[in-house]
């Protein structure tokens, strides 16, 4: 199945700012930037470039209502600043910092003692915010990016007897937010999970640290060239991140502290931490972290890859990642929309991308493979409810929603999606019979196995 590719479909992997599509033609293939690329912050102000409708006011912002867990549990959300002093910053002065944020179940009380966890903090909100207006074209403060709710409860005490709980990393796309796939991480964390997402600072559009401090991407990113090597150079450090965010979820589970700043963190965490089940998921370059961690670490039982390439450039197959030549022995999910190369659109399976039919030959574990043809690579996102909901207030530049996250239901794929990661973490980290894995089901008839 072959599509010729237009010059837009072209640009829409490399011309989006965390995930949102920039449509104008101001920024050539040549200089974009990569998988879920970027486009550079400023005041983008968005001054008279298009009227709103609807009921939103421009005093508050609009606020996207994410879907809610369905787990029997509350979530709460606590944050940990982590610092690798033996690690020097690859991309920024002094040594490798990060901001993660740890979901978790709470107890049933937890909304009576807490305030809900912010989708962004003030900081990053408006320095994305800018951006993302310019692309948008929408006047300042159209959306509240900071307001969405999240259904958590920032630092919840945890559920009474819980015991220890199977751990989740997330890795979101190239210049994206750790913020940015929400809605998967709460369902999970409903579900019994502690799920912990991983900013990659100085790459992320906006990581906010304790003080206010927001860090932006660095320049020297984008300067790296061709394409595979910027590629190759962002995911080391990826890589690098998961292993030390191991290492500190480890320090957790033993009752130690590992916030840079000591900070006081919520009553039985650590002990809600089983480290010897751990899986990850990741969007775009995040799903190709998943898989290199995979194979460097094996503390990460299982993986799930949303879209991702596994090779350093979309559309060269001799660009593979070692994981790729190796193969994985552990249950790995792939779940996909399209390939999209200098020439062609592809359905993004192993049958036609040369970076997945490698791994796909090469993995020896417990392996399943996921279409989704009506989707596009932001629909594994919170895009995929958040873009549907602004069009509904905001008058949006035309196409934009379409390629972005394609003609997909946007509530049923979601649902379908979250129900997906949640089968394959429980079948694989828990060791229950999830049948939803074995093969097409008529609630979610937008998902194809292709293996």
């Amino acid at each position: 199945m072959r599509f010729k590719t237009s010059a837009v479909s072209r640009l829409s992997r490399r011309q989006l700012l965390g995930g949102l599509a920039a449509t104008g033609a101001a920024v050539t293939l040549a200089s974009a930037t990569v998988a879920s690329g970027a486009v550079p912050s400023g005041d983008g102000r968005g001054k008279g470039q298009a009227g709103r409708k609807g009921k939103a006011r421009a005093d508050d912002g609009l606020r996207v209502e994410l879907p809610a867990p369905t787990g029997p549990y509350p979530v709460g959300m606590t944050e940990l600043h982590l610092v690798d002093q033996g690690r020097e910053e690859r991309w920024g002065p002094g040594v490798r910092e990060l901001m993660v944020s740890v979901w978790y179940p709470a107890r049933k009380d937890a909304g009576t003692d807490a305030a809900q966890a912010p989708y962004m903090r003030p900081g990053a909100a408006e320095v994305f915010g800018a951006g993302a207006e310019r692309i948008l074209k929408v006047e300042h403060g159209a959306v509240d990016w900071g307001g969405f709710p999240t259904y958590a409860r920032e630092g919840a005490a945890v559920a009474r007897g819980l015991g220890r709980r199977p751990v989740v990393l997330y890795s979101p796309g190239m210049y994206n937010e750790r913020t940015l796939d929400t809605g998967a991480v709460v369902e999970l964390a409903g579900q019994g999970y502690v799920v912990v997402t991983v900013d990659p600072t100085y790459e992320a559009h906006a990581v906010e640290f304790p003080g206010g401090r927001v860090v932006e991407p660095s320049p020297e990113i984008g300067r790296i060239e061709p394409v595979a090597e910027r590629n190759k150079a962002a995911l080391e450090v990826r890589v690098a991140d998961v292993r030390f965010v191991l290492d500190r979820l480890e320090v957790l589970a033993r009752g130690g502290n590992p916030d840079a700043g000591g900070r006081r963190l919520p009553s039985g965490l650590g002990a809600a931490l089983d480290m010897a089940r751990v899986g990850m998921f990741g969007h775009s370059l995040g799903g190709m972290a998943t898989a290199e961690a995979m194979r460097l670490d094996r503390r990460i039982r299982a993986g799930a890859n949303l879209d991702g390439p596994l090779g350093y450039d979309w559309s060269d197959p001799d660009q593979l990642l070692p994981v790729a030549h190796s193969g994985l022995d552990r249950p790995f999910l792939l779940m996909g929309a399209w390939l999209v190369t200098t020439s062609e659109r592809l359905p993004h399976t192993h049958e036609h991308s040369p970076s997945w039919r490698a791994f796909w030959q090469n993995s020896t574990g417990w392996k399943r493979d996921l279409w989704v043809r009506e989707a596009e690579h932001n629909s594994f996102t919170d895009y995929e409810i958040v873009l549907p909901a602004l069009a509904e207030h905001l008058t949006l530049p035309e196409g934009l929603r379409k390629q972005m996250i394609g003609t997909v239901d946007p509530a049923r794929f979601t649902a379908s999606r979250r129900a997906y990661l949640t089968a394959f973490f429980d079948r694989h980290l828990r060791g229950l019979h999830r049948p939803l894995l074995d093969g097409p089901s008529p609630r979610h008839p937008d998902v194809r196995f292709i293996g």
